[in-house]
């Protein structure tokens, strides 16, 4: 088995901003032989550890709507892979970073949806041009805290889920 390396993961990042269908992730794992079946990806996103979907319709009449992923989600498989690969458990990775990095981007995706909704109406809506300023000024600084918090939070659940070093226990008992 032969995961991706991070520039792999980064120009896959840049080529599907938008994400990818559950079958085109598994296309990219399949020719580095990563055991990765359709049950085992749906199994993933059930237990957490993955995002869900997003239905985005198809152009053209008729054609419905697709499931995609988004594509943080080839990041996140690599790594399961890598910790599996170690030895650890689905459980264990359901402990791990892994699970909360997953709701941390949740988070993000919706404050970056109702923050972008705000500006929206920032430039749609008929204000005085000190009120557009201010209310720019004050979006703009909550666009910043935002980042700035889900930094911290990401801060410390790396703290708070990383593996104990070996000699922990000793340390604990002595």
């Amino acid at each position: 088995m032969e995961l991706l390396t991070p520039e792999e993961i980064e120009r896959i990042e840049r080529e599907y901003p938008a994400g990818l269908s559950a079958r085109a992730i598994l296309e990219v794992f399949r020719p580095r032989g990563v055991a990765l079946s359709e049950a085992t990806f749906r199994k993933y996103v059930q237990a957490g550890l993955l995002p869900r979907s997003r239905r985005v319709g198809r152009k053209g009449k008729h054609r419905g709507s697709q499931g995609l992923y988004p594509v943080e989600s080839v990041r996140r498989i690599n790594a399961i892979k890598k910790m599996m690969a170690e030895g650890m458990t689905l459980e264990e990775i359901r402990r791990s970073f892994v699970f909360f990095r997953n709701h941390i981007d949740e988070v993000e995706r919706g404050l970056d949806v109702v923050l972008d909704g705000f500006e929206d109406q920032l430039v749609d809506r008929a204000f005085g041009p000190d009120a557009r300023r201010e209310l720019a000024h004050r979006l703009e600084e909550l666009r910043r805290r935002s980042e700035e918090l889900l930094r911290d939070v990401a801060r410390l659940g790396s703290a708070v889920t990383a593996r104990p070093f070996e000699g922990a226990t000793q340390l604990r008992a002595g």
